[in-house]
Formats: structure tokens, sequence, C-alpha cells
């Protein structure tokens, strides 16, 4: 009797934001639609029995350009046989590059990456040059509507939007996403649908410029209304907002928030918010479309409103031209907004993009003390938001995977507080009510369940 013919395999890295995660879950999906089987961890490249590996790079800053580099490299050596993809935005924006890495099969731009399955078998192996951004969203047809259950296999990420036509001087994501385009709203329904129909209690609504949504559809619309629709609909437990920039949390949308309360169909008291830089000269000079007064308007509306909400905002530290008197100023702003967590992280000057031509530098010795002391402000505010729910009722969204160093289950918040329960097994993916007991670390807090 012959043995049943072995199915293709491939492997994927992943590198960069929650939107490329979701795109290699798409990938994978419609590579085991055609017959091919997955082998490895989706962030490893220990993989060397695979066919195919696909690397879905980043290069958001030089660090993750590099990153991106050195897990192409170490899955060529890993993988010495097999056939080596890479796409994403590095792939994008800076083919000729990778192309000089001896051992890439193909390069594939965004506007193709729907095209993998077939690019893996084309006989042709020479390097191809990515197209330019479509113009177009195209998502899959809604039956078959990609939706990533990326690392906790709880909380799935949707892309609704991509692209972003903002242009702050120093992102390289419009040129490597291209101008900004959103899901069709009636796809986005049903993809959300599928996913509570498959088991799942939250979504998590991601994309590059996610609080554009629906302004180039016709006829337009936007994320508030897509919000009142699912929310009406009781299309899914909890709806969560992965980003979204500080003057499209208009007050209607806060209003919405604090009006859905109960589930199905609530919308998470969590807002991450790109605030970039505290000082308006320089917020001006990244062509960002606020000063300080717009944006504390914001927080404190929030606040106001939703006092449990987590508020939590990205600083880019180092840009040229931060003075100390600027970086002064970014400090104090900081301290005196209600802000639980920070993302800080350093300038890093993209080439061809207007930032990278700026002079006054400021000195790498000098950006590494900033981000370390505003990294410090950011754990103390993460703490202390932490400190106001100690002896606290939660209600927590238990994770499939356990913790990796106890073993105990561990869940979030809707207000996104990661707690580590006292079960083991038992209850995974379904809500709890805990009681926070204390403080585990600067990440996550500890919690009794209750129900």
């Amino acid at each position: 009797m012959a043995k049943p013919r072995k199915k293709p395999s491939f492997s994927i890295i992943t590198l960069g934001c929650k939107v490329n995660q979701f795109e290699s879950e798409t990938i994978t999906q419609e590579l085991k639609q055609s017959g091919f089987q997955r082998i490895g961890k989706i962030r490893s490249s220990d993989d060397s029995g695979t066919d195919t590996c696909i690397i879905n790079t980043c290069t958001v800053t030089h660090k993750a350009s590099m990153q991106s580099r050195q897990a192409i490299r170490q899955a060529i050596r890993s993988n010495p046989n097999a056939t080596i993809i890479v796409t994403g935005c590095l792939a994008q924006t800076d083919p000729d590059n990778i192309r000089q890495i001896r051992g890439v099969h193909r390069i594939v731009g965004h506007a193709e990456k729907h095209r993998i399955p077939e690019i893996i078998q084309s006989t042709d192996l020479q390097p191809v040059a990515p197209s330019t951004a479509e113009k177009r969203f195209q998502p899959n047809p809604p039956e078959k509507s990609a939706f990533s259950p990326f690392g906790n296999k709880t909380r799935p990420f949707l892309k609704i939007q991509d692209g972003c036509d903002a242009f702050c001087t120093y992102c390289i994501v419009p040129y490597a996403r291209g101008r900004h385009r959103s899901m069709p709203f009636e796809d986005v329904l049903t993809s959300v649908r599928t996913i509570q129909e498959a088991g799942f209690h939250e979504v998590v609504l991601t994309g590059i410029h996610l609080g554009c949504y629906g302004t180039d559809l016709s006829p337009a619309t936007h994320l508030t209304e897509l919000l009142t629709v699912l929310r009406h609909q009781k299309a899914i437990d909890r709806i969560r907002l992965s980003s979204i920039e500080p003057l499209e949390i208009t007050d209607k949308l806060i209003a919405l928030v604090s009006a859905s309360s109960t589930r199905p169909g609530h919308i998470c008291r969590h807002f991450h918010i790109p605030m970039q830089n505290g000082d308006d000269t320089i917020l001006k000079r990244m062509h960002r479309p606020y000063g300080q007064i717009d944006f504390r308007k914001r927080i404190e509306a929030i606040h106001r409103a939703l006092p449990e909400a987590a508020i939590g905002a990205d600083v880019m530290i180092g840009f040229p031209g931060e003075t100390d008197k600027a970086y002064q100023n970014t400090l104090s702003f900081i301290r005196s907004l209600p802000l639980s967590y920070l993302h800080v992280f350093p300038f890093s000057p993209r080439k061809g993009t207007p930032a990278h031509e700026f002079p006054d530098r400021v000195p790498p010795d000098i950006v590494k003390d900033r981000c370390r002391e505003v990294r410090t402000l950011g754990n103390r505010k993460r703490l202390a938001f932490f400190e106001k729910h100690i002896h606290t009722e939660v209600e927590v969204l238990v994770e499939t995977t356990p913790d990796i160093k106890t073993g105990r289950l561990k869940g979030v918040t809707s207000n996104y507080i990661k707690v580590l329960l006292d079960k083991n097994a038992g209850i995974e993916n379904t809500f709890q009510n805990v009681r926070i007991e204390g403080i585990r670390d600067s990440q996550s807090v500890v919690g009794r369940v209750l129900s």
C-alpha cells in the first residue's frame, strides 16, 4: 500500500505590530487551505524540517529592520533546504537590501501577500520586487475572513483598516503600507460574528490608523458608528481597540464606551494613544495635529467619564531638536496626566522620511538616559494604577495559555490589567469574577477567583 503523500510544510516568523501578527495568521490560514501544514511556532526560526520559511518583517525603527534582517539570516541558516520568502514592511520599503542576503528566494510586497500560496508553488525562485501598496483594501471574502488567535489564542485580532495618510515626519509606515483604506462595513460585522461563533469572547480591532476607519468608504462612516452597530447587534462579548489617535477619541466615542457597561457588546475601558511627545515645538516638527492643550483635554475627558479606564501612551524620546527644556516639558506633562502606563522608545531615523534629514540630533547617551527616566515614570504610573484596584472585584477573561513561570492561569480585565489567578485549569476562555489581592510586578497583579 502506498504511503500517503506528505503535505508540504511551512513555518512563519513574525516581527512587529498587531497588524503584522494578524496578517501572519491570515497567510497561515490561506496556506493551510491550500494543503500546507505548519511546522514550528510563529516566532521561532528553529524549523529545520520545513519546506518553506516565511519572514514577515518590520521596519518601523532601525532596530526593527536590523532584527528583521537577523531573522532572515537565522532562518536561512536553520533551514538550508527551504524556500525563503520575505514579506512585510521591510520587504515593501527596501527590497534591494533584502536581495543582497544570499539565500532569499522571494520578496513579496503587501499587495502580493494574498498570492503567497501561489508563489510558493511557482517553479521560478528568482527574487521579485514587491508591488506598490494597493489603493483599495481587498479583504478575504467574508466566509474566509481571517482572524488571528495569535499568542494566547483567547483574544483574536481583526484588522479592519490599513495604511495611513498622516505622514508624520518620523514615520516610514505610510511609505510601507500605502494610503488609508478600510474593510467594508458589512465584512467587519460578518467577521466579528464569525469570531464569536468560533467560541471567542473578545475581539481586538486593529489597524494602522484605526480612528480613520470608514472615512474612505461609500457611503462614508466612522469607527464610532461601527462600534455602535456591534454593540447593538451584541456581536461578541468584548470589543477592544488596539490603538487610537488622541483627536479621534471624540466625546461621542467616550460616551459610547461609557454606556457599554454590560456584555455582550462591551467596549473595553482601555485606550492606547500615540502621544509621541509632550512639547509643542517638537510635536509641530513631528507634524502631529495637536499640542499639549488638545491632548490634555482628550485624556481628561476620558478620565472624567471613565475613571477606571486604562489610558496608555506611546512616547518617543530624542527626536531631533529635543532640548533639555523640551524634554523637561514632556516629563512634566506626563507626570500631570492620569496615564496608566507608557510605551517608551527612542527616535529612530528612517531613510526616506523628512526627520531623517533633520539637524540637531540628540546624542545617543542622552537619549538612553532620558528613555530610562521616562520608563521609570511609566512603571510608577502603572503600579499606582494597580494599587487603586487592590481589594476590588473585577471581571477577567481567562486565557487558554497558562503563565510560563508558575503554571497558573492568567487573564485580562476590560481595563487591561493582567491578572495571575489562583487556578491551574478548568476555567480557560471564560469570564470569572476575581478579587485582586496584590501586585505581582510592574506588569501584572495577583487575583483570587470568586466564581
